[in-house]
């Protein structure tokens, strides 16, 4: 079973909404009590605070257009736990300043399948997330792979697998509800149009009430036969104007998706575009590219140090060897963070970058001196290469 976490611009009616304050007509009371609720704080002391600090540290009001409250949906199991969100909480606050301060967990909510004739439950949890940075007192400010880092730790903190990365997962979810809503559409169509021909059919004969007279001729009934059909008639009504209505609904719904499904595919190609961009030598992006390329040199650096730690002796001995450990750690980072390998190259054809990685690792061995005027270009290019 996948996971995914996406976090959002929390809404005016999230506490309403998430620790069931009011009665919604899609929830399964039955089921509600099986939610699990945890508040640190409200929304509204939590966001007073907020303001204050970043007045306080930065000098300024908190921008009108900021978000410093995010909330987030998480994809759970029947089985997930407090303890489970509560674990995934405090990684989110260790790697990526993300506080959360307050949680629910929803197991009353899903849809009924008209198809298999069975409920499927849709379990979640709700994430309440401060967005400050301690440091500036403005909105944290994330890279892409930041937000991939999140996915992971959700996959690895509630045991499930991870979603499909990026913008191209909540395409296809998006692609699925609309041929979910268009089944149910073509459904709710096909029994009107059933409803429509069985008022013209002839099985409204069987309405029609005889009886035999006292000369033993059958007449009909008609007090009983109209009796008959103004019931027949008015159930059917109510049954039509009922799907009209749940066909208008489906067909908003579709219309909603199908926006929201463009709106996406243009935001993947303009990703794509950025990333590309970022990456290129152009004046116009060179500011963005740097500091994308300094925070994948920082991620690198960090876990060349934990690997160290963990293993003291790991980058002892020749050249050979640290080269193949650092080809072994770049593959890894690539690969936890989302990071395209064309970003490692870019780091490594700055000498000054090559040298503070080396130095840092304090190899404390005389017979490696990696200084980048002791490398021939054509030797960093070509272990460049080895490395990614």
């Amino acid at each position: 079973m996948r996971t995914s976490i996406n976090f959002k611009e929390v809404k005016s009616d999230s506490e309403a909404h998430n620790f069931r304050k009011k009665t919604f007509d899609y929830i399964r009371k039955d089921l509600t009590a099986k939610n699990e609720y945890w508040s640190e704080e409200k929304l509204s002391e939590r966001l007073h605070k907020i303001e204050s600090y970043c007045k306080e540290k930065s000098g300024r009001k908190l921008q009108k257009n900021a978000m410093p409250i995010r909330e987030a949906v998480v994809v759970i199991k029947e089985d997930t736990k407090m303890v489970d969100l509560h674990n995934l909480s405090k990684r989110l606050e260790e790697e990526l300043q993300i506080r959360v301060f307050q949680i629910a967990i929803h197991k009353d909510e899903g849809h009924f399948d008209k198809i298999e004739k069975i409920w499927k439950p849709n379990f979640h949890a709700h994430l309440v997330a401060d967005w400050q940075d301690l440091k500036t007192g403005k909105t944290l400010k994330h890279q892409s792979f930041h937000y991939s880092k999140m996915q992971d730790l959700a996959a690895e903190c509630l045991g499930m697998d991870r979603g499909i990365a990026g913008s191209k997962g909540r395409l296809e979810a998006v692609e699925f509800k609309i041929k979910e809503k268009e089944a149910e559409l073509l459904e709710i169509t096909s029994n009107i149009h059933e409803m429509r021909s069985e008022i013209g059919s002839r099985k409204f004969e069987d309405l029609i009430v005889k009886e035999n007279d006292f000369l033993g001729f059958k007449r009909v009934q008609t007090d009983k036969t109209i009796e008959n059909y103004e019931k027949v008639f008015k159930s059917y009504n109510l049954k039509i104007i009922s799907d009209k209505e749940a066909l208008q609904s489906q067909s908003k719904i579709i219309t909603e998706l199908q926006k929201k499904n463009i709106d996406l595919k243009k935001e993947i190609a303009v990703l794509k575009n950025k990333l590309s961009n970022v990456l290129s030598i152009g004046k116009t992006y060179s500011s963005e590219r740097l500091k994308y390329l300094d925070s994948v040199k920082d991620t690198l650096i960090k876990t060349l140090k934990f690997e160290k730690t963990k293993l003291p002796h790991l980058f002892n001995g020749s050249k050979e060897k640290v080269i193949s450990e650092i080809n072994s750690v770049c593959k890894k980072v690539s690969q936890e963070n989302n990071i395209p390998f064309s970003a490692f190259e870019e780091v490594f054809k700055d000498s000054e970058n090559v040298s503070q990685i080396i130095s840092l690792l304090n190899f404390g061995n005389s017979e490696i001196n990696y200084n980048s005027e002791q490398i021939p270009l054509h030797q960093k290019k070509k272990k460049q290469r080895r490395l990614l």
